[in-house]
């Protein structure tokens, strides 16, 4: 393990396909360049504690190309057959996934992909559900306002540090009616289990952080993942690292870090944010961070003479 005090935490240190990767990893780093690339130069032995990712949905963003649902499932498969064996016993990996839409229906990507993670016998702890405040409307169904992590482990000894993500109890005065700690507060001081459904805004124009990726992942988001199943000095992967939001969370909270990205762009982008985040000035919006309350707007009246 690199000692957190280590001189590598004071760059980002960028690996690139033409050069050979370095006999110890830095403490942070982004590689340029396709991630398959950059797992077959890796030893086949356990090295991430966290993977945690969200791969391109093949819904026809700027940043992919849209191919057929069994090709899209088939390249997945190939890249998580790469990383699988590389993730430690006690690691985690979450995977965050939304829908493959195809002529108005949908198709969770979550069931799409679980015979990929049946077949290395990956243990599903959970499906939690992120949802989220904005996105596109629709008209002939539901509009959608959630996408789904899932949560595998490799072995049922795996690091879950519930304490360091418990946030305010919605009965924190709530007491003990009956037996010996009658009258006593009955909830943990630290506050409540998050439960499974998560409500964190995502990235949109006025999220403060907010770059030219047109599909960022939220930080907060990650720095859930990153608190419960990692300790200090861990080493997060993220294989479709964007504009390394996995990164910065696990930064911010003294964890090393290797990203993927093979947009040139978003790596440059991604660096700058990782070097924000050693300098102490990640901007970012926290996990625990209490969801605005939109009715205190005076967007939400509606206006003079209005009828529905």
């Amino acid at each position: 393990m690199i000692p957190l005090t280590s001189p590598l935490y004071d760059k980002v240190h960028i690996l690139r396909p033409s050069n050979a990767l370095p006999n110890e990893f830095p403490a942070c780093a982004m590689w340029s360049g396709e991630v398959e690339q950059f797992l077959t130069r890796l030893p086949d032995k356990p090295l991430f504690d966290l993977v945690v990712s969200s791969p391109p949905y093949n819904i026809g963003k700027s940043y992919e190309k849209k191919a057929e649902l069994e090709a899209y499932l088939d390249w997945q498969k190939n890249i998580l057959d790469l990383i699988i064996p590389r993730l430690k016993d006690t690691g985690s990996l979450c995977w965050q996934v939304g829908n493959y839409i195809d002529n108005g229906q949908i198709m969770p990507l979550d069931i799409e992909m679980a015979f990929i993670f049946k077949k290395h016998d990956l243990q599903l702890r959970n499906r939690i559900i992120w949802h989220f405040g904005h996105g596109l409307h629709t008209k002939r169904r539901f509009s959608g306002r959630y996408e789904t992590v899932m949560w595998y482990t490799k072995t049922g000894n795996y690091i879950f540090n519930l304490d360091a993500v418990r946030i305010p109890a919605k009965y924190p005065g709530k007491k003990h009616f009956k037996g010996p700690k009658t009258g006593e507060p009955s909830g943990n001081p630290l506050g409540k289990n998050p439960e499974d459904v998560w409500s964190i805004p995502n990235v949109k124009s006025n999220h403060i952080e907010k770059t030219d990726h047109p599909c960022q992942f939220p930080v907060g988001l990650i720095e859930r993942l990153v608190l419960a199943t990692t300790n200090e000095g861990d080493l997060v992967f993220d294989p479709f690292a964007g504009v390394a939001s996995a990164g910065v969370a696990a930064i911010i909270h003294k964890r090393r870090f290797i990203g993927c990205e093979c947009k040139a762009g978003y790596v440059k982008t991604g660096v700058k944010r990782l070097k924000d985040a050693l300098a102490g000035k990640a901007k970012y919006r926290p996990h625990d961070q209490p969801i605005y309350d939109h009715t205190q707007s005076s967007l939400s009246k509606p206006p003079e003479g209005f009828k529905a």
